[in-house]
């Protein structure tokens, strides 16, 4: 028996196939677009994701020469705070849906928390991203701005949500993914009518919960004619993608803490607690496992900022253009000779003085060269998760070894910055970006009995290479931060203003 892991991703989907112990035997990724109609509002067809899905199951079949009939389980990872709304007929009632970074929903927010204490909500929810993200204010907005297509609404789903129906035909969610909908009560475990009663909206459209590795459903035959995979294929609810990765980095053990390195970037700690904080507001969802909770900050455009970095001043390179990005960053010297680099391009978070915070190159000179902008982006990113880091450090006591995974830990140079920014020991295993497909991969585990529990993910990671922090240059790069912070309140500063005289 093999499983079949879908980390869909903000950037695309990637297929993973595991054997019944957990060892990866093949991987495909496929991507998709993302699209910016209005400045704000960020956008994704679950059309794409579907075909992607279809595609990356046939690829990945082929690639590994595995029939279908062997194929004992299939979860998804899906990215979080995802709004689709269906009719009563399962028709999706909008071709392009809002994903996580979408901040259309601001007054909506503001005008939710004329009658709700924001911080009560937040110590209720754990949840920190900036409110207009979360889906209930995605839907206040709808139902503002589009009465007559709200009032057909029937159910709201998630992104994996969205395609676990397009597998079987039935609607749920689990913990982890409802966690994110921005009227979770995180102690209590379920949706909390207050909250919902105060967005004007009735709870029924939100799916049933249950827990991740509960077996939602079968592969339909209309779906296995467009997905590669046999009908009767049990389908496990999934999780949420921040859950997965923190499942399939450290496990479920407490006090584990990792770096992701992926489109946003963030990191979380595992605890039996939710890691609250009024002011700062680490965002919190459920565990896969029950009764646990991962609690990070996060930049929300890490590797993205980097992806930009490579679109608009290396577009001329091909083949791997972050190797070779990497070889001319490695020619600036530290602190990118004046350069600062803050990678702010999809907003702030309340880490940031202010939400409405640019992002920017600053110190920029005649003699500035694409190398030294190359390495302040990925100086600026470090800097920028080291202050996550010491928002989680003020909450909980954090261990000085860091497991990186995400694209972003394939860099030497960068995982050496981290090591030294950090001041602390960094470890790249071979799970590497690969820990939210082993998460879900883990849910299938569960889900058909192989494993009881999740004790054994640590003893699948094997430890590639670690990075020491040299002395001198953790000395250099903790001056350097100082200076990134002066930079980041200027820079909120400015955005406050540009925002006012919109």
């Amino acid at each position: 028996m093999y499983f079949i892991s879908y980390d869909l991703g903000t950037g695309g989907v990637k297929a993973s196939l595991f054997t019944q112990d957990l060892k990866t035997l093949s991987k495909v990724f496929i991507p998709y677009a993302t699209y910016y109609p209005v400045p704000g509002w960020h956008e994704q067809r679950p059309e794409d994701w579907w075909s992607a899905v279809c595609e990356s199951s046939h690829r990945l079949l082929d690639q590994a020469g595995i029939a279908a009939t062997e194929i004992g389980c299939v979860a998804l990872s899906g990215h979080s705070l995802v709004t689709i709304p269906v009719d009563a007929e399962k028709n999706i009632l909008l071709e392009q849906v809002p994903i996580w970074s979408d901040t259309r929903a601001g007054k909506q927010a503001e005008a939710f928390f004329q009658s709700v204490d924001e911080e009560a909500w937040y110590m209720k929810t754990g949840n920190g991203f900036p409110p207009a993200c979360y889906s209930i204010f995605k839907l206040m907005w709808l139902k503002e701005t589009q009465p007559e297509l709200f009032a057909r609404i029937d159910k709201v789903l998630g992104s994996k949500d969205y395609i676990n129906f397009r597998f079987t035909g039935e609607i749920y969610t689990d913990h982890s993914y409802a966690s994110g909908l921005g009227a979770y009560n995180l102690k209590q475990g379920c949706l909390d009518i207050g909250l919902l009663n105060a967005a004007g909206l009735d709870g029924d459209i939100f799916p049933p919960i249950v827990p991740s590795h509960h077996i939602i459903g079968e592969v339909t035959d209309q779906a296995a004619a467009q997905c590669g995979l046999v009908p009767g294929t049990p389908v496990a609810c999934g999780g949420v993608d921040n859950a997965c990765m923190a499942l399939g980095a450290v496990g479920a053990e407490q006090g584990r803490v990792y770096v992701s390195l992926g489109s946003s970037s963030w990191i979380p700690i595992n605890s039996d607690r939710p890691v609250l904080d009024g002011k700062r507001r680490p965002y919190v969802f459920a565990h896969i496992q029950e009764g646990m909770y991962t609690s990070a900050c996060s930049i929300f455009a890490g590797g993205s900022s980097l992806q930009w970095i490579r679109d608009q001043l290396c577009s001329e390179l091909t083949g791997d253009a972050y190797a070779i990005m990497d070889q001319w960053a490695s020619q600036a010297p530290l602190g990118a000779n004046g350069v600062i680099f803050n990678p702010s391009l999809a907003g702030g978070t309340r880490q940031d003085k202010s939400v409405n915070i640019k992002g920017a190159f600053v110190g920029m000179h005649l003699g500035t060269t694409r190398a030294d902008m190359i390495r302040a982006g990925l100086e600026g990113i470090a800097l920028n998760l080291k202050l996550s880091l010491e928002i989680l450090r003020e909450q909980v006591e954090v261990s000085d070894r860091f497991l990186f995974c995400g694209g972003g830990s394939k860099s030497k140079i960068w995982m050496q910055m981290f090591a030294d920014i950090f001041n602390a020991q960094v470890i790249k295993t071979n799970i590497d970006q690969d820990a939210a497909a082993l998460g879900a991969a883990a849910i299938c585990a569960r889900a058909t009995g192989c494993w009881t529990d999740y004790t054994g993910i640590p003893a699948l990671h094997q430890v590639q290479h670690t990075f020491c922090p040299d002395p001198e240059r953790v000395q250099s790069y903790q001056r350097l931060l100082k200076q990134f912070i002066h930079v980041n309140n200027v820079l909120a500063d400015l955005g406050d203003y540009m925002s006012a005289e919109q």
